[in-house]
């Protein structure tokens, strides 16, 4: 999952306080000198154009505009936890020098640092003020500044962050991705329902239809035979009914369609071996598929914390924003966790992936383990 992926499922988190406090102090310094740099360098740079010195000069400007940035995306990545990847430019091999010039002016990506350096300064000037207060005011560095460091974060990331174009072209290629994982995932499933039809209630009805073809042969000479492949027969049908009832069941529950979300995940907590907390929050109700889906991320995540987790409580949450539902599990186990190709955690994120859902695990060696889904409403 790309970092882009991340903030469009969970948006930009809120930077810590003491993080936020030093980047303001001493990107102040910095984006001080970035911006006489290139005001300087762009106004003597036209100036001179005009008897050629300029354009040396604002060639140099450009790519300090450039390398600032390129820094910047650093910077923020590392003390706001922004999630800003490197972008992606204009290809300059085998350009000359004047050509490589023309072509970063023609880049968006150019023209969007610079908005974003022009923007910084005057922004460093009040930050400066509030990571001053916030040394001698303990509340205001707790909740006001981590907030500035936020709405900082937000702004780097619409202008140091992917274009439009860029952001276009990473949805369809995880839309892509996400749709031939979900055909891989139906394949499975449809695979498994032709094993489960085939070695359960399949060999059942053979087994009553043999019975009763034996009894059919035997029911003027030998009554009682008869009436003991007719009992195994029957014992065999009853048997087969229950094979295709769970068949159903494990193709779409009944209880979930009846009663919605919440009735189906407190019944699949009381058949948990482990105490298993439940909270669901989940109106107005989404659509059948995100329900299905979120069931059977739980079930299946309940299956494997109580198999190798070594837990002894658990804990589900579910809720629904204006655009997603958010499914999070939780266990005190002795964690580890991880996606590993072919794993059952891959086939959480393959289920979730046929809705262009995403899956998150965090389980740090000891414990505890947070695995997070979060399923989009409309796709």
């Amino acid at each position: 999952m790309t970092i882009d992926q991340q903030v469009q499922q969970v948006g930009i988190p809120r930077p810590r306080p003491m993080r936020t406090i030093a980047y303001m102090f001493v990107s102040f310094f910095f984006r001080l000198l970035q911006f006489i740099l290139i005001v300087v360098g762009l106004a003597v740079g036209i100036a001179t154009a005009v008897v050629w010195i300029g354009f040396p000069i604002l060639m140099a400007t450009t790519s300090f505009i450039r390398w600032s940035a390129d820094r910047e995306r650093g910077w923020a990545r590392t003390m706001l936890e922004t999630p800003l990847e490197p972008v992606e430019r204009l290809p300059l091999e085998g350009l000359s020098l004047v050509k490589r010039w023309l072509t970063r002016l023609t880049d968006a990506t150019t023209w969007r640092d610079l908005a974003y350096l022009m923007a910084a300064f005057p922004l460093a000037c009040l930050e400066l003020p509030i990571a001053i207060a916030s040394i001698v005011l303990l509340p205001m560095a707790i909740w006001v500044t981590p907030w500035v460091g936020w709405l900082h974060g937000n702004l780097a990331y619409s202008l140091l962050g992917p274009n439009r174009a860029a952001k276009l072209e990473q949805k369809a290629e995880r839309l892509q991705a996400s749709r031939a994982r979900g055909v891989d995932a139906a394949e499975a499933e449809r695979r498994r329902i032709e094993r489960d039809l085939h070695d359960g209630a399949q060999q059942r009805l053979v087994a009553v239809a043999m019975s009763l073809g034996r009894a059919k042969s035997k029911f003027d000479q030998d009554p009682n035979a008869v009436r003991e492949l007719i009992d195994e027969a029957h014992l065999d049908a009853k048997l087969a009914v229950s094979e295709l009832r769970d068949l159903a069941r494990g193709i779409y529950p009944a209880v979930l369609g009846d009663r919605g979300l919440d009735a189906a995940l407190s019944a699949q907590a009381a058949k948990s071996p482990i105490h298993v907390d439940v909270e669901v929050d989940v109106e107005p109700r989404p659509p059948a598929a995100v329900e299905t889906t979120a069931y059977f991320i739980v079930g299946e995540t309940l299956t494997n914390i109580a198999k190798h987790s070594g837990a002894t409580e658990a804990g589900v949450k579910v809720w629904r924003t204006e655009s997603m539902v958010i499914v999070e599990i939780t266990d005190n186990g002795h964690g580890g966790a991880e996606v590993r190709p072919g794993g059952g955690l891959a086939g959480l994120a393959d289920r979730a992936a046929t809705i262009d859902g995403v899956i998150t695990v965090v389980s740090p060696p000891g414990g505890p383990t947070v695995i997070r889904a979060d399923l989009p409403c409309q796709w």
